[in-house]
């Protein structure tokens, strides 16, 4: 007989307190300011028709896509888990096209890739979306990177916000008449992954070595040479710094910053945590995606967080329970203790067990303060509370104690929300000679 031993399928974890405690604090936070911010929630199925997952066209699966769970049902219709948010709103928007707009939502929940699993890397993770959809303005933008800078100072996460924008890759490769853009563009995202001596030598496959120099001299161009110069997609990005400049913190042109490929229309950003290579959050502009079912075009611009990198960084304050009242030999009142003590929002649970046996429980969970409740406190008209880290011990009132235990509101501060105040680019020769 084959004895079966369970294990957890790969990719796939369980949480347990006190990371699962932690993963509910990082998401009260991130769920708090999107409800500040005015994003309304949504919630969408975690299975869909494979037809709805697949891109347009077949040239523009990335490896997202293509890295999808599919299964069938019993009927034999071709299904599949789902991998991001995004693409459900292209369904939600055909079959409510009177959404009214600007559409300001978000969305936390698990998504599924069948990919090799590595550090930060499983194939069921949560994702934390917010997107701003029917709003074509800059200002829309900076909203959603204020918003990440606000959650990732409230976690204690120091962060760089590294921008770019897709028009502006595309008018760089123009001017250096490199055809292929798609291609190299993935060449180009590998670059922190295997170094720009490896991504130069995967380059040739698409440009001569000439092109290849030229590229690399432009990429390393500050913004204000590509303002200057006109390339579009500059003036984009000049907005949206100037703008962020008023919300109270800076944003960093970076040039090589490559996501998305088929999918961004405009600027795209990636949050990276200071010093580390590990982004915690991406996103962009993606005005050709929310309207296809719909044979038109509907802006759109969001940021998404990924759950387990924001856990593993976090600094927060994790809600314990409270208390545990301990019953000796007065049930009856122990019960009424804790439901007066749950009514004004302080977690509690009784316990009827031994005394010994409940304080080691408290001191195994990290239970700050036991109740004892019997004879001698009923007499007294005052329960004794024990702190269970000082190990000091005092007779008190219910209104003392609720005093004592009560939860305080958790104070959240978004940034001031301040008001804020393209042609043909030359090429690359030309620019480089100047």
């Amino acid at each position: 007989m084959v004895v079966y031993e369970p294990e957890l399928v790969k990719g796939f974890q369980d949480f347990l307190p006190p990371e699962s405690q932690k993963r509910e604090a990082v998401k009260q936070i991130v769920e708090n300011y999107f409800k500040i911010y005015g994003f309304l929630p949504v919630e969408t199925p975690t299975i869909e028709f494979d037809e709805l997952m697949r891109p347009e066209k077949p040239t523009d699966e990335d490896e997202a896509i293509s890295d999808r769970f599919r299964l069938q049902d019993k009927g034999g219709r071709n299904l599949g888990l789902r991998y991001e948010f995004t693409f459900q709103l292209t369904r939600i928007f055909k079959q409510n096209p009177n959404i009214k707009l600007p559409f300001r939502r978000y969305q936390i929940g698990m998504n599924f890739r069948d990919e090799p699993t590595g550090q930060g890397r499983f194939r069921e993770f949560t994702q934390c979306d917010a997107d701003i959809i029917g709003d074509s303005s800059i200002e829309a933008e900076a909203e959603c990177l204020a918003l990440a800078k606000n959650i990732c100072d409230e976690l204690k996460i120091p962060v760089t916000i590294n921008v770019n924008n897709r028009k502006l890759i595309n008018a760089i490769f123009d001017s250096v008449q490199i055809e292929k853009k798609l291609e190299v563009m993935r060449e180009i995202d590998k670059l922190d992954k295997i170094g720009e001596d490896a991504v130069k030598t995967n380059l040739r496959k698409y440009a001569d070595s000439n092109q290849i120099l030229t590229l690399f001299k432009l990429l390393e161009k500050d913004l204000k040479f590509f303002s200057k110069n006109i390339f579009d997609g500059a003036e984009e990005l000049v907005k949206l710094q100037e703008l962020c400049k008023q919300y109270g913190f800076k944003i960093v042109f970076s040039p090589f910053l490559v996501r998305g490929l088929a999918y961004y229309s405009g600027n795209v950003v990636e949050i990276k945590i200071a010093d580390e290579k590990l982004a915690i959050a991406a996103g962009g502009r993606y005005d050709k995606v929310i309207g296809r079912f719909l044979n038109k075009d509907i802006s759109a611009f969001g940021i998404s967080f990924g759950m387990e990198r924001l856990v593993d960084k976090a600094i927060v304050n994790i809600e314990k329970t409270k208390a545990i009242i301990i019953s000796i030999d007065k049930d009856k009142e122990a019960r009424k203790l804790a439901s007066l003590l749950r009514k004004e929002n302080i977690s509690c649970f009784p316990m009827f067990d031994k005394t010994g046996r409940a304080l080691e429980y408290a001191n195994s969970y990290e239970i700050p303060y036991v109740i004892f409740v019997g004879k001698e406190e009923l007499e007294k008209g005052k329960f004794k509370l024990k702190n269970m880290v000082s190990g000091e011990e005092k007779y008190l009132s219910e209104k003392q104690i609720i005093n004592l235990l009560r939860k305080k509101p958790q104070n959240i501060v978004p940034v001031a929300q301040l008001p804020s105040s393209s042609s043909q680019a030359p090429s690359a020769e030309e620019l480089l000679s100047s």
